[in-house]
C-alpha cells in the first residue's frame, strides 16, 4: 500500500472516530483532559503501527487501544493516590439533569463493568468482540454487563422521577 493511499485510510479513521473514541474515553475515565490525552495517544500509535495494522478493523483497533491506555491511565492514576474519594450521588428531585444522573450512575461502576456497558450500549458492539478487547470471554462479558445494569437500574430507580 502506497503512503498517500495509508495517509487517507489513517485521515479517515480520524474523521469516522474521533469523537466517539474521545467519548467513550471520557465516560470511562470520567475526565475529558485525560480522555484527549489517551484519544490523541490511540490515534498516534495509530500512526506509528499504520503499515500493520488492517484498517478494515480499525474501529475495533483503536477501541481495544483505548480501553488499555485507559486502563493503564487508571492503574498509574491509583498507583498515586493513597486515597479515592468518590463523590456521593446526588438525588435532586427538582428538575433533575439527565446527564449528571446518566454520569453518577457510571462512576458507580468499576471500570470493567463502566468499559462493556459503554462498548455495548453506546457502540454496539457484540458480546465477542467486547470479550476479544478486553481479554474476557462471552459469558464473562454478559455477567459484567447485567451486574453493571442492575447497579445504574438501583441508582437511578424509577424512571418516572427521572424524566
Amino acid at each position: 500500500m502506497s503512503k498517500q493511499e495509508l495517509l487517507n485510510l489513517y485521515n479517515q479513521a480520524v474523521r469516522d472516530y474521533d469523537n466517539r473514541v474521545c467519548r467513550f474515553a471520557d465516560k470511562l475515565l470520567m475526565d475529558r483532559t485525560s480522555a484527549k490525552d489517551i484519544t490523541q495517544e490511540a490515534f498516534m500509535k495509530l500512526w506509528q503501527h499504520k503499515e500493520a495494522i488492517d484498517f478494515a478493523k480499525v474501529k475495533s483497533w483503536l477501541f481495544t487501544t483505548t480501553y488499555r491506555l485507559c486502563m493503564d491511565h487508571i492503574g498509574r492514576k491509583n498507583r498515586n493516590s493513597d486515597t479515592v474519594y468518590l463523590e456521593e450521588p446526588s438525588y435532586e428531585l427538582e428538575s433533575p439533569d439527565l446527564k449528571k444522573i446518566i454520569h453518577d450512575a457510571l462512576a458507580l461502576l468499576n471500570e470493567t463493568q463502566r468499559s462493556i456497558l459503554l462498548l455495548k450500549d453506546y457502540e454496539g458492539y457484540s458480546y465477542a468482540e467486547i470479550g476479544e478487547m478486553i481479554q474476557l470471554n462471552d459469558s464473562q462479558v454478559k455477567v459484567y454487563l447485567f451486574r453493571a445494569r442492575q447497579k445504574i437500574k438501583e441508582h437511578i430507580g424509577d424512571l418516572k422521577f427521572v424524566i
